[in-house]
Order: C-alpha cells, then structure tokens, then sequence
C-alpha cells in the first residue's frame, strides 16, 4: 500500500489519512489547503529525490519518539495548565512535508488499522469523488465538522435533499434526525453493476456538527464528547466488513485532527486508565502534516479528556 500524501499547488488531496493511511487523489479539485513542500534547508520538494535536512531529521526523530502519558489526577492537572500546553504544542512539529519521507506506518489504539479516513471537505468538483470513495472504502459513517460557509465557502452540500446520483452511484437519503448540536442523515447507496445487476450497501450515517468553528474551539466539551461517542456505538453496530470512519472539517486537519485523536484517546483512557495525547498527536501527524493545527485545539483536547474521565470515575463510583 503507498502511504505517500500527494500535494501541489494546483492539485489538493483528497483523503490523505486513514490510521493507517491511505491516499485518494481528487480529479478536477481546486485549492482549499496549500501546504509548503520545502523546508529550510531543501532545494527541492520532497518525494523528487530531495533529502532531509538536519532540522528535518530532528522533526521526524521527535514525532517517532515524543510521548507524555498522563495519570488521571496528572490529566486533570495539564488540562488547566494552558502555559505548558501551548510549550507543548509549538514544540511538536507540524510536518508539512510528504510523508513517504517519513516512511513510518500510521496505526489507531491497539494497532487497529483502517480505522479513520481524514479528508479536506468535498468541493463542488469534487463530490462525485468523495462518494465514489464512500462507496469504494465501505465507509459506514462520515463524520463532518464544519459549516457550509464561515468566513468563506467551506464546503459544498454533498449530500440530497431526498436523492441524487454521482459516479453512478444513487445516494438516497433514508431518515434526517436533528440534535442540539449535530444532524444525523441515514444515507443508503446503491450502484447498478454489469448485466443490469444492481450492489448495495446498509446505509451510511452522516453526522454534521456545526458547533465548532475554524481555527477555535467550541464554547463547550460535552456535545464534543457526546458525538464522539455516538460515533463510537454507531461504528460497533456496523457490519464486521464495514471500512473506515470518514472525518472532514474543511482542510481535513484542524478540528478533523481533535475529532479522531479525542476518539483514540477515549478508547485508551477506557483500556488503560492512563492517556498519551502528546504521542497520539505526533503519530497522526506522522501521518497527515498539521493534524491538531492550534495550540487552543491542543488544550480543548486535554479539556474534552479531562472530563471523560471524571465521567468513567463518577460511573465507576455508582
């Protein structure tokens, strides 16, 4: 499998991470996320022959090592220590640089592989992309954190009012549910195949949070926490061949980045009793330059975390 991420500044990826990875070019996209090929002390992109700087070498060596596992009385601490958060965080590197460099598997808790498909947000040229993936990767839930529009255009509505076909693939929308925080629609898809026989699948659940806003944090954690684990339940009540969570914001790294990495982290807490969100940031971002993009997401996190595990402790204590 070929881990490398394609950037340029003409062509914008499409699904650049999956714990592990996975890549999906997109035909006819435009340009919602330019990231720097270069770094200091390289002449030429990476993956064109180009080799790592000194710098670089330190960067990729922190990523592969960088670990802080946290207690939960030492969680409950760091979550309120915004000074050592932000040192933190300015001190993990970004990693704007193409990954095949890196040459280091992404893996999910417990080595799980195929467990996320983190992604810009579909364009109008390409959404017929973004389903055919859907259908392609047998992706049970998609899992969307960003507003139509913010400041600007932030990704085009994908999804039918009632139904719709791209790719050849006839999207139908079953039921729509609406939360305090977040819409569920209940997709089904269907392809006609060779000989006029047609394939379906069980249906999708689409969740769109739009109480987040880009670059920042939500003014509260627990919908946060309450989606993330209605994702989780919904995934166990998939089919055993269902593929990866699909997660998309708009450039697929900010609040795409806090959503699988609080998934990850929560599964850890429940198994371990301990958690390692400094090691968590750096393997996704091994995978997927820039997941987790401010220091404010790092520390919500660390919030959103925090009162996990006084829910597990005040569950445990009943």
């Amino acid at each position: 499998m070929n881990h490398s991420i394609m950037l340029g500044i003409n062509v914008c990826v499409c699904a650049v991470l999956w714990v592990c990875v996975c890549v999906f070019v997109r035909r006819g996209s435009n340009v919602s996320l330019t990231l720097d090929m270069c770094s200091p002390g390289c002449t030429e992109p990476y993956g064109y022959g180009a080799q790592l700087s000194p710098r670089d070498q330190t960067a990729k060596e922190y990523l592969r090592e960088g670990t802080n596992t946290l207690n939960p009385a030492q969680l409950h601490t760091r979550a309120m220590d915004d000074q050592a958060l932000q040192a933190e965080f300015y001190e993990t590197p970004m990693n704007f640089v193409d990954p095949k460099e890196y040459n280091y598997p992404g893996l999910g808790y417990g080595d799980e592989e195929r467990a996320y498909i983190a992604t810009q947000g579909p364009t109008v040229n390409t959404v017929g992309d973004f389903w055919r993936m859907v259908w392609q990767e047998r992706c049970p839930i998609i899992v969307m954190i960003t507003n139509l529009e913010e400041k600007n255009e932030k990704c085009a509505e994908y999804w039918p009012e009632d139904s719709v076909s791209h790719e050849g693939i006839l999207i139908t929308v079953v039921t729509v549910t609406q939360e305090d925080d977040y819409s569920l629609r209940v997709f089904t898809l269907k392809v006609r195949l060779i000989l006029q026989r047609t394939a379906h699948n069980n249906g999708q659940n689409g969740y769109w949070y739009t109480s987040w806003p880009d670059q920042k944090t939500p003014d509260k954690a627990p919908p946060l926490l309450e989606l993330v684990q209605e994702v989780e339940q919904a995934r166990e009540e998939a089919l055993p061949t269902s593929g990866p969570v699909i997660v998309h914001c708009s450039a697929g790294i900010g609040r795409t980045g806090c959503f699988i990495a609080t998934s990850i982290l929560c599964k850890q807490l429940r198994s371990e009793g301990v958690v390692d969100i400094l090691r968590t940031t750096c393997q996704l971002r091994l995978n997927r330059g820039g997941m987790i993009q401010t220091g404010e997401q790092y520390q919500f996190v660390h919030h959103v975390l925090s009162l996990y595990e006084k829910q597990l402790s005040h569950t445990a204590e009943e």
